[in-house]
């Protein structure tokens, strides 16, 4: 079983970006003094949701600072971001980091980034597979051209081109957040494990690994493939003696979070966006995954893994939205859930 952190650089009510951006990084570099597996960034613009606008950029930085730990985007939005620009930076960041690195992608939302970065809401609403399709192409051939309704260019060649590292991997592994059936089928007929969110429990996300098994069979992936398929499992992850006192500092903290964070998206075409009830949101979370002692954290993640066939975990662990705290509770997960994993 593999543990990581999902880092948001959430800022919480009171605190500045700064903050939020410091206790990022120095959770990250936790995580692997810690013997966490990897760190997972999220991305997002305009918003106190989440202060990392480039989640590539942080992964890099991340890099430079650490030696074990693998680092990915969870995720990089690719309808903001042109393929090509963002699969050289990928192929960069494999080659340098001796394959350290996983590159998240996702579709995002409909929001007034599409507007900010000229892409527009068709990029949104039809343009991810496109994008999707000239990504994983750059990152596996020698050379590329497009001839699609968003990209059309000459063939040129890929440099730097991700097989000429060191590590001997073809390149970096591509991971698709999914969050309904259409991206399931999306990322299954390409063979490209799924970021499944924080938001669902374990039957849901033991039914989308089994459609990602139908329509990769479906599409003529191997049965190696379809059954060694290393998707990432999202969720919550918060340490404490008594689970009582774990609920308490997310219950605490978290709501102020999502309400200034979520009321803060703006949709490009203003369109109504309904809201999660922070409080009723927070909750949920608790319910789902490992919050409480570190045996209950040990069993909850090892009964997912069960119940799911997913092994890859990115636990968001800055729910207390303090630094010390959220180190703390890195540094608990590694000394005392993970011994219990194998």
């Amino acid at each position: 079983m593999h543990v990581g952190s999902f880092v948001l650089a959430a800022q919480f009510p009171g605190q500045g970006q700064g903050e939020a951006l410091h206790r990022a990084v120095r959770s990250a570099e936790v995580a692997e003094e810690a013997g966490l597996d990897s760190v997972w960034l999220a991305e997002h613009h305009f918003v106190p949701y989440g202060t990392c606008p480039s989640a590539i950029t942080l992964a890099a930085l991340l890099l430079g600072r650490t030696h074990r730990l693998r680092v990915g985007t969870a995720v990089s939005v690719l309808p903001t971001a042109h393929p090509v620009s963002l699969g050289e930076q990928a192929a960069l960041l494999h080659i340098t980091s001796g394959g350290r690195f996983s590159l998240g992608v996702g579709r995002g939302g409909p929001w007034v980034d599409l507007e900010v970065f000229g892409s527009g809401l068709q990029a949104y609403e039809t343009g991810f597979p496109e994008s999707l399709d000239l990504l994983v192409r750059w990152l596996r051939e020698p050379s590329v051209g497009a001839q699609g309704e968003r990209f059309n260019f000459r063939e040129v060649p890929v440099v730097p081109r991700p097989s000429e590292n060191l590590s001997g991997e073809p390149g970096p592994e591509v991971v698709v957040a999914c969050t309904s059936p259409a991206s399931v089928r999306l990322a299954a007929e390409r063979g490209l494990p799924m970021l499944l969110g924080m938001h669902v429990g374990d039957e849901e996300k033991a039914e989308m690994v089994s459609l990602w098994r139908s329509h990769a069979r479906a599409a003529g992936r191997s049965p190696e493939e379809v059954m060694g398929a290393a998707h990432v499992s999202a969720g919550v992850c918060q340490i404490a003696d008594r689970r009582t006192d774990a609920v308490e500092a997310l219950v605490k903290a978290m709501p102020g979070w999502l309400r200034q964070g979520l009321e803060a998206h703006v949709t490009v075409d203003g369109r109504h966006r309904s809201m999660r009830d922070p409080l009723a949101y927070t909750e949920l979370l608790c319910g789902l995954h490992p919050v409480g002692t570190p045996r209950l954290c040990a069993d909850r993640l090892a009964a997912t893994s069960e119940r799911t066939g997913i092994s890859r975990f990115a636990l968001l662990t800055e729910g207390s939205g303090d630094l010390a705290a959220t180190e703390e509770n890195i540094r608990r997960l590694g000394a005392e859930v993970l011994p219990h994993l194998g």
